[in-house]
């Protein structure tokens, strides 16, 4: 027999394996060399050892492959070859180390998310323990499984990043709102823009839960206002933060360029002849308020905001009423009774605390107002690109309006 001719035994290069007692003993064989200790085999020796496999694997059926990642599964150090080679496998081999195997590092679960499937990246979002890195792995392609499965899981984290971008998507998934609002992440710049779409009992949760008072800042900038006073007010960044600190909600200085008197004849005006565009922008200049954050209270459905701009103010129940009958809406029904909306609204006035409503309201303020440079717009309209380059209050007027210019 000459040197060149094949072994009796050598398969056709075209004849595919066919599934053999020795190729199912051979993978046992070498999957026990990679499980084998540190002090049985070195580095070198594994890795060579997993390269085998993986050739031998990428022809194997999928029982087979079943088995090999079943062997592998308790393993707190798997080669890298062999392990990117399993989680981009179908769920059925890939779900063995998803689900049962704690070691699996980030490098490899964002390998598996960008390229395998659904089912696999929702086994990702199960796991124990999901880090930042790989929950931004995961978000981006927005299924509604994984989504809910990783807001569900508690020993998942989640970064600011990525919780703006579920925020941002709660406008159109709604179901996933009751979801972000327990999640610990959840931060008042997060919460404060969620509000404007989401329903009454989600709204509820918001103002209850994060609507926090000001008296520690109050305390530690007390005498800051002095200084700033002296100075007349000339830095712009210190004026726009004591603004949103003091105590005071009302724009006293506005009074002396309105036809109006005070914020109450306003509504009193407005509630007797309707709500003009010209009488809203008085009432958000004497609230203290741009007047796109009074339009965007205003135009609400809800109609809570209008209850948080009455108590943040100062004003009276009845000043609400009057405020809700000057935007056309029904205080009273055909048969006597207070629609079920309005009388919300009232409960929403009764539990809130002055001091509370103004946090809301200044933060409304701050971030959908202010923010709001030609630069940010053309951000927004761009559907929120280099979101990163913004401040808290330009990513919070992105969340809110790109929406809006986005159509």
């Amino acid at each position: 027999m000459s040197d060149s001719a094949p072994l009796e035994f050598e398969l056709p290069e075209a004849e595919p394996l066919a599934p053999s007692k020795a190729r199912t003993a051979l993978l046992k064989r070498l999957a026990d060399v990679v499980c084998l200790p540190s002090s049985r085999v070195n580095t070198f020796e594994r890795a060579v050892t997993a390269d085998l496999l993986v050739q031998i694997l990428r022809e194997a059926g999928v029982e087979e492959r079943v088995r090999v990642a079943r062997r592998l599964a308790n393993l707190s150090e798997i080669p890298a070859s062999l392990v990117r080679l399993l989680l981009r496998d179908v769920y059925d081999v890939a779900g063995v180390l998803l689900e049962t195997c704690a070691w699996l590092n980030d490098a490899d679960l964002l390998d598996c998310a960008r390229t395998a499937g659904p089912d696999h990246r929702r086994a990702i979002a199960l796991r124990r323990g999901v880090s930042e890195l790989v929950s931004e792995g995961l978000i981006p392609h927005m299924e509604a499984p994984v989504i809910e499965a990783l807001l569900r899981n508690d020993q998942a984290r989640l970064s600011y990043d990525s919780v703006d971008i579920l925020v941002a998507e709660s406008r159109d998934k709604p179901k996933i709102v009751p979801l972000l609002l327990k999640r610990p992440e959840l931060r008042p710049s997060h919460a404060y823009i969620l509000f404007w779409w989401a329903d009454q009992g989600a709204r509820r949760t918001i103002l209850q839960r994060f609507s926090v008072t000001r008296e520690v800042l109050q305390e530690a900038a007390g005498d800051v206002f002095a200084l700033a006073a002296a100075e007349r007010w000339s830095d712009p960044l210190s004026r726009k933060a004591l603004q949103f600190i003091e105590r005071r909600q009302r724009n006293r200085a506005a009074i002396d360029k309105s036809p109006f008197n005070s914020l109450d004849e306003a509504i009193a005006v407005a509630a007797e002849a309707g709500m003009t565009r010209e009488v809203a922008d008085e009432i958000s200049y004497l609230s203290g308020l741009k007047p796109m954050t009074g339009a965007k209270i205003f135009a609400d459905a809800g109609g809570e905001p209008l209850a948080i701009l009455c108590k943040a103010t100062g004003l009276p129940k009845s000043a609400l009423k009057s405020l809700w009958r000057a935007l056309d809406r029904p205080q009273v029904e055909a048969d006597g009774s207070i629609p079920a909306i309005f009388e919300h609204v009232l409960v929403t006035f009764d539990m809130m605390a002055v001091d509370r409503a103004q946090t809301v309201l200044r933060y409304w303020n701050w971030s959908l107002s202010s923010a709001l440079t030609p630069a940010l717009l053309q951000a927004i309209r761009g559907g929120g690109e280099g979101l990163d380059e913004y401040s808290i209050p330009e990513r919070a007027a992105l969340l809110t309006l790109g929406h809006e210019f986005g159509r």
